[in-house]
């Protein structure tokens, strides 16, 4: 994992199950290298940038927690 500067990632989105509140949401960015990951309450704090395979693994141990 790396940071990096908000201001050069584009292309964020959160998950339709989200919920409507969007007070617990982490939104990813599109389109680059790396997978950027940020806090959606904090758009213009620091990204962090997950390798294809550490988001997978991180991805993987949500959904397990959620079993």
């Amino acid at each position: 994992m790396t940071s990096s500067e908000p201001i050069t990632l584009t292309g964020w989105y959160k998950s339709s199950h989200s919920g409507g509140s969007g007070n617990e949401c982490l939104e990813v960015a599109r389109g680059h290298a790396g997978v950027p990951v940020r806090d959606s309450k904090a758009v213009s704090g620091p990204a962090v940038v997950f390798s294809g395979r550490g988001w997978s693994e991180f991805v993987g141990a949500v959904k397990e927690g959620l079993r």
